[in-house]
């Protein structure tokens, strides 16, 4: 049985910034994970060993965070922000703690899963909180510090990586402790201050499962396809067709559970449906081609990993300024349509102008390009999912904010495999091409053993080993590896249109305003479906 609920009294200023401090803590906490890990690696498996599994270090992260995305959003809904979003920032520092506590790579893989298991929440609940406490037409200012917080991560991690990596690796682990203690408190005292309204729930097992297998069997396919596995092998196609099952039998599922993990009825919702499908293809280009640039400044410019991760500032700096600024004229403005079809096209732009760099362009020609792709990136990400906000219940909220955190990453796992098998047909072309030709230029005997290694022989995934190499081939690498960028930078350019026509079609709504859960209709809602505000 239901209580009634007053109209929901809205923070402080000063409480929503305590709010914030807690939840952009958490989001730092799984944005830094998923790029703080990828520099020390080698060093990591150098001590526990197990090479063979070096990608799954990487990959049980990425599949227990995005198959509970939606879980966390749905859950969230039936049973209260509060106590889930604890669960997940628990969840994060004890992972964090056992993986810091691993002695061999077995364990260090389980304990990234878990937490995978406490990221997919801390994602995707930070965004969900914050709608709880602020109305749409306040929201953007607030969410644009979101933005900021993945800017700073994307740079933040690698130095961090590499810096603990020269020193003691396990530190990238145990530094989320401190993190994962200020947002438990910070977050356990304010969010008690936002009112909500408790719900008989029945929670859809059957489907969670069902979400879950299909949902890791597709990001298995993307990460195994290529790597472990050929594209065209049994084990790849029998994963993409039992994902493909899978989520049929899911989409039959939610059709009848009473309460769905993810409610279709959302998706005849326009701004919903276009918005969440912008998502998927930004997030598969952004994904899919952003991961090359540093290799372009290892492998072709000399950094070293530390050192490209401080080259990437102009796009860190341009997505902090731009998110904070683009999130403020939302709520000036009152409206969001316009900021997602500017940040697509600029971005869009960027990927283009990509492709003008070359072997010998002097590195302010990738600086002026990051800081075109960084604009564009602060402009379109947090402002879709406020659009989603915008267009839902405050009932279905955590589910819809979670879809749209869920086909975002989708997406890049798609584009991660996507651009990485267009970059990698194209460097092998390249190189079968330009090597022959460079070999003929070394002294005979030289000459003599790269002819006897061959293509296959030769490393060009390793930028030290790279770099090591004579003149000739070293300048033969590079050149391929620059024309396979920019083969990916075209790919990702075209594709990105595609996000440019869909938010073009987004439904020009003004942002909601009132108090928090009784801001009036949401797109396609009876004014009945506003009446539970779940906290």
């Amino acid at each position: 049985m239901q209580t009634e609920l007053p109209a929901a009294r809205p923070l402080r200023h000063r409480q929503v910034l305590l709010l914030m401090l807690g939840l952009m803590t958490g989001m730092l906490l799984a944005a830094l994970d998923q790029t703080i890990v990828g520099t020390a690696l080698p060093t990591i498996v150098g001590e526990l060993g197990g090479i063979s599994h070096y990608s799954w270090v990487v990959t049980a992260y990425l599949l227990a965070s995005t198959a509970s995305t939606p879980l966390y959003g749905k859950v969230s809904d039936l049973v209260g922000r509060r106590r889930v979003f604890l669960f997940a920032i628990v969840t994060f520092v004890v992972g964090s703690v056992l993986a810091g506590l691993s002695v061999n790579m077995t364990e260090l893989i389980l304990f990234r899963g878990i937490q995978g298991l406490g990221a997919g929440g801390l994602m995707t609940l930070a965004f969900t909180i914050i709608s709880d406490a602020v109305t749409p037409r306040e929201r953007g200012r607030y969410q644009g510090l979101f933005g900021a917080v993945f800017g700073l991560a994307s740079v933040a991690g690698p130095l961090a990586g590499g810096y603990f990596a020269e020193h003691n690796w396990r530190w990238i682990f145990y530094l989320n402790v401190p993190l994962g203690v200020l947002a438990v408190v910070v977050c356990y005292h304010v969010m008690r201050l936002i009112p909500y309204r408790r719900r008989a729930h029945a929670i859809d097992y059957p489907g969670a499962a069902l979400m879950v297998v299909g949902v890791s069997c597709l990001l298995l396919a993307l990460s195994w396809g290529g790597n472990q596995y050929a594209w065209g092998s049994g084990a790849i196609i029998g994963l993409f067709a039992a994902g493909a099952v899978l989520a049929t039998l899911f989409v039959l599922r939610e059709r009848r559970a009473s309460e769905p993990i993810l409610p279709l009825h959302l998706f005849r919702r326009p701004t919903f449906a276009l918005a969440n499908g912008a998502g998927f293809v930004l997030g598969l280009v952004m994904f899919g081609s952003i991961i090359f640039i540093p290799l372009y400044l290892q492998i072709v410019k000399g950094a070293s990993p530390t050192t490209s991760g401080l080259l990437m500032l102009p796009m860190m700096a341009a997505i902090i300024v731009t998110s904070v600024s683009s999130g403020r004229a939302m709520s000036r403005i009152g409206r969001y349509k316009w900021f997602p079809v500017a940040g697509s096209l600029v971005f869009t732009a960027g990927m283009f102008l990509f492709t003008r760099v070359h072997v010998d362009s002097p590195l302010r020609v990738a600086f002026l390009d990051m800081v075109v792709v960084g604009i564009g990136l602060g402009l379109c990400l947090q402002s879709l999912i406020l659009a989603v906000q915008n267009a839902v219940t405050m009932r279905d909220m955590g589910a819809g904010t979670a879809a749209a955190t869920f086909f975002r990453s989708l997406g890049g796992a798609f584009g991660v495999a996507i651009l990485g098998a267009a970059l990698t047909s194209r460097l092998n072309a390249e190189l079968s091409t330009r090597l022959p030709g460079a070999i003929r230029q070394l002294p005979p005997g030289q000459a003599e053993r790269f002819a006897r290694a061959g293509t296959t022989g030769i490393s060009v995934n390793e930028p030290a080993k790279i770099l090591a190499l004579p003149g000739p081939i070293r300048g033969a690498i590079q050149s391929a590896f620059v024309e396979a960028l920019h083969t990916v930078f075209l790919i990702a350019g075209a594709v990105a249109l595609v996000a440019v026509a869909i938010t073009l079609a987004l439904p020009d709504r003004e942002l909601r305003g009132g108090a928090p859960g009784y801001e009036g209709t949401a797109e396609g809602a009876s004014v009945d479906e506003q009446a539970a505000t779940v906290i």
